[in-house]
């Protein structure tokens, strides 16, 4: 826990105020923050949040050349099934409950290196991983980088202004950062590296990644559909990267208790269970804080999880070697079990541990 409060980079406006409560910038100091933290021309250790928004920057005329010159209704559609379920299941997928939270485990590198790549590459793993971390240990509390309680632009700007590893971590701290992360086969610096650079991944790899990954998905969409299909695609996940930063503010209530009785149980924070981005991408919220180490989190029967089911199509076909499925021991625990579910072979089992 202790690692955990001094893993990120604290912002100017500090974590807590004088009291020990959230410190609540106002609008201006979050912007100043953001501006602060892109310039890459003040410090290059600034160079990977830089690259997040670029990217954007990058994907935007695509967006603008489907809409004014390759427009369809064939088009629109792809774009937005790509965006709003394609991106948002796969980043559920990706860097939630894999990167985070290992909440399964693929069979060889292959299967790793083709979950990571089947949609475009836009956020930086360890700009979202790491600072998950810490967002299940301090939820909605001072040092939660997206705290819904700052307000909507200390949500929507948190990768550049709250989310970046602490820039001047020990070694000892450095190697655990490091090991959080050893299992996503993401390749990071050197200590040494880490004191040039202020993050875990090296540049030119990285920047490498995403051009090798672009031009494989750019090529491939082009010779399915042309100019328009590619572009209909890149600027849909141009607005999925933008969109998705909206989702912790609204997945913790806007900073207020939006919590039901019935469905959602876990009242240790403001997370909440939404139909949206339930069914779009699979991220049941407050189930998952519930059991963020489940590869499922759409437990009811109504709740579909589309990225449980790829987990799941995964370990059938032999490439997801094991995972965990906390749905019975959410029945057990909080609703009247199914009469499927035999309460006796629940308790010799591993907690949450399925073996395929």
């Amino acid at each position: 826990m202790a690692f955990l409060n001094t893993v990120l980079e604290p912002p100017a406006y500090g974590w807590k105020d004088s009291l020990g409560d959230l410190a609540k910038p106002t609008q201006s100091q979050i912007i100043k923050e953001f501006f602060s933290r892109l310039n890459v021309f003040k410090d290059k250790k600034n160079w990977l949040s830089f690259l997040s928004w670029m990217l954007i920057v990058i994907l935007a005329p695509f967006l603008f050349l489907f809409l004014f010159k390759y427009f369809s209704i064939t088009g629109l559609i792809v774009a937005f099934v790509y965006s709003m379920i394609i991106m948002g299941t796969h980043g559920t997928i990706w860097h939630h409950r894999y990167c985070t939270h290992g909440a399964y485990e693929f069979k060889n590198n292959f299967w790793r290196f083709f979950t990571q790549n089947l949609t475009l590459k836009i956020i930086p793993e360890e700009i979202y991983a790491v600072s998950h971390h810490v967002h299940h240990a301090l939820s909605d509390q001072p040092g939660d980088p997206y705290n819904a309680q700052g307000g909507f632009l200390y949500c929507f700007l948190a990768d550049v202004n709250h989310q970046p590893i602490n820039r001047s971590m020990s070694e000892k701290d450095y190697a655990k950062c490091v090991n959080l992360m050893k299992h996503t086969g993401v390749t990071c610096n050197s200590y040494t590296q880490y004191k040039k650079w202020g993050t875990l991944a090296p540049p030119v790899r990285t920047i490498i990644g995403i051009i090798l990954n672009w031009s494989f998905w750019f090529a491939a969409f082009y010779l399915i559909g042309g100019m328009g299909l590619a572009c209909a695609v890149f600027g849909a996940a141009g607005f999925w990267a933008v969109g998705v930063r909206t989702f912790n503010y609204e997945g913790h209530g806007k900073g207020q208790d939006k919590r039901r009785d019935g469905v959602d149980y876990n009242r240790e924070d403001m997370s909440i269970n939404q139909l949206w981005p339930g069914y779009v991408a699979g991220e049941w919220h407050n189930n998952h804080h519930l059991y963020p180490k489940s590869a499922r989190s759409g437990f009811k029967p109504y709740q579909l999880d589309l990225a449980w089911c790829y987990i799941k199509f995964m370990s059938m076909i032999g490439a997801v070697s094991w995972y965990r499925d906390s749905k019975k021991e959410f029945y057990l625990e909080y609703c009247k079990a199914p009469a499927t579910v035999d309460k006796e072979l629940v308790k010799i089992k591993k907690p949450e541990l399925v073996t395929e």
